[in-house]
């Protein structure tokens, strides 16, 4: 007997995403199930400071807000939600949300998921969370849940889970376990994947992109989906905007997980209508066999001061301030361990504005002792106010420094958690590990299409008027995914987009370890960057912390085109 298709949104990408969107999402059309993804690295360490404040809390609250104005309408349209919303604190979700239901007089079936919390094994750790898969969400709906809340699951588990509960896949039912990561992966970020952070917004009506409703899949037993949104809601779903999410914080051609390992290279799209993108012929293997582990800790204190640098002589300016703060630091009782400067030119010639002749120089300090980055900092950068450069001022006063936290990630065997599907009357169902494994190794490159033929003109132009682009960041290092809209335009990148080049127009990787990957039935190429973060986005590494606009950047550099691309 064929079952029925599985129609799963997403109404939240992140931890502060747009308020609304479950209402948006449980009114907008028909849905079977309802996720919300509220977990992100840097989220992590935010709740982990949240549980050193209050140890009741811990978990997303924004979503008991919106249950609050929407539970009544899952519980009349019979949508289920799951979201990974309980942060470092599942279980006290669960209550909460449990009051929440009996306040309000709506009956609610709230499960939840525990076992990620492995804190306890790394005691310099604010929060260390292993990342869970689908298994324990799907044994919570098969008891009959109405609401799940987790802690640190994959973000793809949010879609796993309903899907192996309502289909009843087996556990090495890979193939259509690697469609529904694939699917899950789409969904996750919400309307990224309906024209939000686009690279082609441009090409679209202003007004389609100005609110963008969020996403969901009709997932098949087969697993094969498409993804698409409610009819009347803006944005869009083309192959485009399903491609750069599918390149979004990925590597190479696996993807893994802890429910499989999803071959990426493998992934077919097609424009199935209006806003439907089908996507099949995922195939799936074995999931390694270790769990991703996710370490948050303090790292120590920071301080910054930018100093505005205005009209003639922007250089000197610089220098000479820098020398002076130098000097300063070097005079203190402790000069702080890691210094940095960066100067932007953000100036230009015969301004018509102030701002617009202004450059900005920024210090940026680090310590793990706050006095070393404290008062003595601040007061070195205030004391210069009537004694260094013509027209000094800075953006504003630096404080007495403030903690910044570090991210890296661990792995450990399956069988090291104890994940559990914790029920409404309190049963706690063990959830088993994995059975099969795999090693994870790369993917030997498949081979280049044909370049284009020799001697054809060629114009100076930005490469972003060929391909898109996606970044993000995966702790330490950043991801830029970069795609190709024909062939021609595919079989130029291949051969024009080396690592080479790629570290010669974006300058800051190229003392880094760069990994190219190709994926030719996406026709893109996806660039690992290694240690462009630091260690990760709470420390606050670089201008651009999370890496977000590091693809807009490789699309602005310009190369010799083809005029036949152009």
């Amino acid at each position: 007997m064929t079952v029925a298709p599985l129609r799963i949104g997403n109404a939240s990408g992140f931890y502060g995403d747009r308020f609304d969107a479950m209402r948006e999402m449980l009114t907008g059309g028909p849905l079977d199930v309802l996720t919300g993804d509220y977990l992100a690295e840097l989220t992590m360490l935010i709740l982990g400071r949240d549980r050193l404040k209050d140890p009741g809390r811990g978990y997303a609250k924004t979503f008991l807000g919106q249950l609050e104005e929407c539970l009544g309408l899952a519980h009349e349209r019979r949508v289920r939600i799951v979201a990974n919303a309980g942060g470092l604190n599942p279980a006290g979700l669960a209550d909460a949300v449990r009051e929440l239901a009996d306040r309000l007089g709506i009956p609610a079936r709230v499960a939840h998921v525990e076992g990620d919390d492995l804190t306890r094994n790394h005691p310099r750790s604010l929060a260390a969370h292993a990342y869970l898969g689908g298994a324990g969400i799907a044994a919570c709906l098969r008891e009959g849940a109405d609401i799940v809340v987790t802690g640190r699951v994959t973000d793809a588990a949010l879609v796993t889970g309903p899907a192996v509960a309502h289909f009843g896949w087996a556990p090495d039912a890979y193939d259509r376990l690697a469609g529904a990561v694939v699917a899950g992966h789409v969904l996750e970020c919400g309307t990224q994947a309906t024209g939000g952070n686009y690279a082609f917004f441009a090409e679209h009506d202003p007004a389609r992109l100005r609110h963008p409703g969020f996403p969901l899949a009709e997932l098949h037993e087969d697993g094969t989906s498409v993804i698409t949104k409610h009819d009347g809601t803006g944005g869009l779903v083309d192959i485009g905007t399903v491609t750069a999410q599918l390149l979004y914080e990925t590597g190479g051609a696996r993807y893994a997980g802890p429910d499989v390992t999803a071959r990426l290279d493998t992934v077919r799209l097609t424009q199935e209508g209006p806003d439907r993108v089908r996507i099949e012929g995922v195939r799936g293997e074995a999931p390694p066999p270790t769990l991703k582990v996710g370490l948050n800790r303090l790292g120590g204190f920071r301080n910054e001061v930018v100093f505005v640098l205005t009209g003639l002589d922007i250089e000197a300016k610089a220098a000479l301030v820098r020398d002076q703060m130098e000097a300063a630091l070097d005079a203190a009782k402790s000069r702080p361990a890691d210094v940095r400067w960066d100067l932007a030119r953000t100036d230009h010639p015969d301004a018509p504005t102030e701002e617009t002749a202004s450059a900005l120089l920024r210090l940026v300090v680090r310590d793990p002792d706050q006095h070393a980055v404290g008062r003595a900092f601040s007061g070195a950068a205030i004391e210069l106010a009537l004694a260094s450069y013509p027209g000094f001022h800075v953006m504003a006063p630096p404080g007495t420094g403030a903690p910044y936290g570090v991210f890296e990630d661990v792995y450990v065997p399956h069988g090291s958690v104890d994940h559990v599907a914790v029920l409404d009357d309190g049963r706690r169902i063990p959830v088993a590990p994995a059975g099969d494994s795999l090693v994870l190794e790369t993917l030997e490159a498949p081979p280049l299409p044909e370049p284009l033929p020799s001697g054809a003109p060629t114009r100076r132009a930005a490469l972003g008027l060929v391909v898109g682009a996606r970044s993000g960041d995966k702790g330490g290092n950043a991801n830029v995914g970069v795609w190709a809209r024909t062939d021609e335009a595919w079989r130029w990148i291949t051969h024009e987009l080396t690592t080479d080049r790629f570290q010669n127009l974006i300058s800051e990787s190229c003392h880094l370890k760069v990994v190219r990957h190709l994926l030719p039935n996406l026709r893109a190429l996806n660039f690992v960057v290694e240690g462009i973060l630091g260690e990760g986005v709470a420390s606050q590494a670089r201008f651009d912390p999370q890496a977000k606009a590091l693809g807009e950047w490789l699309r602005s550099r310009h190369l010799d085109i083809p005029e036949s691309l152009l």
